[in-house]
């Protein structure tokens, strides 16, 4: 599994590049990037043409990071949703690919008054119109997001896609399978993957900060967007103006339109969504995988908070993750909890607060508690914290969540979460979907991809796709 690099590391493979470009000057002609065969990096020179996949809350939000960095280029938007409100939600304002692309457009236009972005409502016209693209931005459901990037990279288009990875196990293990086939630049949107303070946690625990660690408690606030709703919505409403809903269900079964579902709150749906643990784990488990260079676990058990439903997750969760030890370290028990629910302060703690989003490191000498999505870790009990000598820079810095994988488009290194580590982080977080959807712990055979003694947990490890829309 792929770990934060060491330093020193920051400049470009020049033997690549120079090999590459002394590759060009022997075909004695000069030919646009886009009719090269396999993964095209860009060359240092150039801008990466971008698209984005999605344009909803974190769409807009993955537009804004990328529109301040001079070494790209967003050419393209796509999809089916033409504008809807986010004002009943945290992103606030306006989604969609028209006011997305109004925003690219307004940036871009302060230097180039010519400058226009394309829309589309279907991203596999906008791949097969637009030769240009190098790299894709998704920010689709979660249902959508291992058939997106499997189209994306076997055109040979980099690929970042948000959290979760996929929206089952064996979609996790397809899509880093493809990405190392294909070659090309790939991250996960984790944006706490690139923070000083995951490098800092890693650092202080592999250190022996805090001595032996055989407890981890990671917690987040997260709960239905639906919380009146006890099941699938029987009713139908028309579907909103600008909308093509049976392109947002992909490879989804046809069912009604509901505004349960559109926009946002369809992570509370097991069909298109992973509920709380999809949303945030691979933020905030992130730390203590890497730490600890985490296999998969040996057995998972999940427990609801409140009445269970085949189509509509619960109000929370309670999972327990048992990782195996390994040479240099005991075996590690690790809590998740959402819906409110947080685990007791430590007594080392002594009176300290714990926020409403974080983690945990319980170890022989003492604790280490982060902020969810990278935070900076804080030692205790305070005699610790005195004595502690903080650790040298061990693990190389990011230049930037999206400035790394941009760079890795233009034959940099790798970013920070390639899909080959992210798919395995994915795949720790859906083994709490797994035994949350099945209601039985599992007993996790990693190398059949089953959960030993429970056939009725495959339906979840491998879905239904409609026709069309099938991975392979």
């Amino acid at each position: 599994m792929p770990r934060i690099k060491q330093m020193p590391s920051s400049a470009l493979p020049r033997r690549d590049f120079l090999k590459t470009a002394a590759t060009a000057l022997a075909g004695f002609q000069i030919v646009p990037r886009h009719v090269l065969g396999g993964p095209r990096h860009v060359p240092p020179s150039e801008k990466v043409n971008v698209a984005i996949i999605g344009t909803g809350g974190q769409g807009r939000s993955n537009v804004r990071n990328l529109l301040p960095i001079d070494q790209c280029q967003i050419m393209a938007v796509a999809d089916p949703a033409e504008s809807f409100s986010l004002e009943n939600f945290y992103f606030k304002g306006m989604g969609g690919r028209l006011p997305v692309k109004a925003e690219i457009e307004k940036h871009y236009s302060a230097q180039n008054p010519k400058f226009r972005c394309r829309d589309f409502v279907d991203f596999r016209e906008m791949l097969e119109q637009e030769k240009s693209i190098d790299a894709v931005l998704i920010a689709t459901p979660d249902h959508l997001h291992a058939y997106a990037a499997v189209v994306a990279m076997r055109a040979g288009k980099h690929v970042y896609c948000e959290k979760p990875l996929t929206h089952n196990i064996w979609e996790a293990r397809q899509v880093a399978k493809i990405a190392t086939e294909t070659g090309v630049a790939t991250q996960l949107g984790s944006q706490g993957h690139s923070s000083l303070g995951t490098r800092e946690t890693i650092e202080y625990i592999q250190a022996g900060a805090i001595g032996a660690v055989r407890e981890i408690h990671v917690w987040v606030g997260a709960s239905r967007w639906n919380p009146a709703l006890t099941g699938r919505p029987n009713e139908s409403a028309p579907v909103p103006a600008g909308l093509n809903w049976d392109l947002w269900l992909g490879p989804r079964q046809q069912r009604p339109f509901h505004p349960a579902y559109f926009p946002v709150a369809w992570r509370d749906f097991w069909d298109f969504g992973c509920t709380g643990i999809g949303d945030f784990a691979c933020h905030d488990m992130n730390s203590a995988v890497r730490a600890f260079d985490l296999p998969l676990p040996s057995r998972v058990e999940a427990h609801a908070v409140g009445k269970m439903d085949k189509d509509i997750a619960p109000h929370g969760a309670l999972i327990y993750y048992t990782f195996p030890a390994a040479a240099a370290r005991p075996e590690i028990r690790m809590t998740w909890y959402d819906g409110g629910m947080m685990p007791p302060t430590p007594e080392a703690m002594a009176g300290a607060k714990l926020p409403r989003r974080g983690c945990l490191f319980i170890g022989e000498k003492g604790v280490i508690q982060c902020d969810g999505g990278g935070g900076q870790p804080r030692l205790y009990p305070a005699a610790l914290r005195e004595s502690f000598r903080k650790p040298e820079p061990r693990l190389k810095r990011s230049a930037g969540h999206h400035l790394d994988w941009i760079l890795a488009c233009k034959g940099g290194e790798p970013a920070t979460s390639p899909f080959d580590y992210a798919a395995h982080l994915t795949e720790i977080a859906l083994l709490g979907v797994l035994s949350l959807r099945s209601q039985q712990p599992i007993a996790w055979d990693a190398a059949a991809m089953k959960a030993t003694g429970l056939p009725a947990a495959d339906a979840f490890i491998k879905e239904d796709y409609r026709k069309g829309w099938e991975l392979l």
